[in-house]
């Protein structure tokens, strides 16, 4: 059983930074993508950031380049998204989830990816006050 361990969430003022960890175990295949998506109240779930375990390569969305940094730890099998400059719009649960289905970065902007989203980690909410 994949489990996806996901925490670092809080309360920060816009500017400031966090990072959230999700430590991952369990998944069955050596090459998989693993980021984060989130959803704010009302709004649909989006692909904010991942990384593919094979090449490295990595996704960011639009709203989010510059200012969040995904990293991994093999050893530690966790993924890091640090983010800074936090906006009142960054506001949001923000959920780890891993593809090994297909290994594609494109299931973080795809408009039907998160169907081969094979686990989900527990919500940590990110809440930034203006």
């Amino acid at each position: 059983e994949v489990q996806l361990q996901a925490s670092g969430g809080g309360l920060v003022q816009t500017g400031g930074s966090l990072t959230l960890s999700c430590a991952a175990a369990g998944i069955p295949f050596d090459d998989y993508v693993i980021g984060w998506f989130r959803q704010a109240p009302g709004k649909e779930r989006e692909g904010v950031s991942c990384i593919r375990l094979g090449d490295s390569s990595i996704y960011y969305r639009d709203s989010v380049k510059g200012r969040f940094t995904i990293s991994r730890d093999n050893a530690k099998s966790t993924v890091y998204l640090e983010m800074n400059s936090l906006k009142p719009e960054d506001s949001a649960v923000y959920y780890c989830a891993v593809n090994w289905v297909t290994a594609s970065l494109s299931s973080w902007y795809g408009s039907s990816g998160q169907r081969y989203i094979g686990a989900w980690g527990q919500g940590t909410l990110v809440t930034v006050s203006s």
